[in-house]
């Protein structure tokens, strides 16, 4: 899943779950900031991912959500960062 098909999804389950309806095309093409061909290619992409399931396609509320979330393998994996090392509080007053 990229990064836009990743935010289409987000915005789809969060706003059915604040709203209790699914945002209209209109209404994803000014979240996103994308026209309606990206939107649609997008949607395409988590229908064919398994994500979500469209069948009637005449209105974006016929859309159901399969996961809400990306699974855990299709994650980016982030570099684990150890914490920064500090020197013990005496050593302010003993070295400066």
């Amino acid at each position: 899943m990229n990064d836009y098909e990743r935010k289409v999804l987000r915005i789809l389950y969060n706003y059915k779950g604040i709203r209790r309806r699914f945002p209209t095309l209109h209404e994803l093409t000014v979240k996103t900031g994308r026209n309606k061909a990206d939107i649609m290619a997008a949607l395409d992409g988590l229908i064919a991912e398994n994500y979500i399931m469209w069948e009637n396609k005449s209105d974006t509320a016929n859309i159901v959500i399969l996961e809400g979330w990306e699974r855990e393998s299709e994650r980016p994996k982030i570099p684990e960062v150890p914490p920064p090392t500090r020197p013990n509080d005496l050593s302010y007053w003993t070295e400066y």
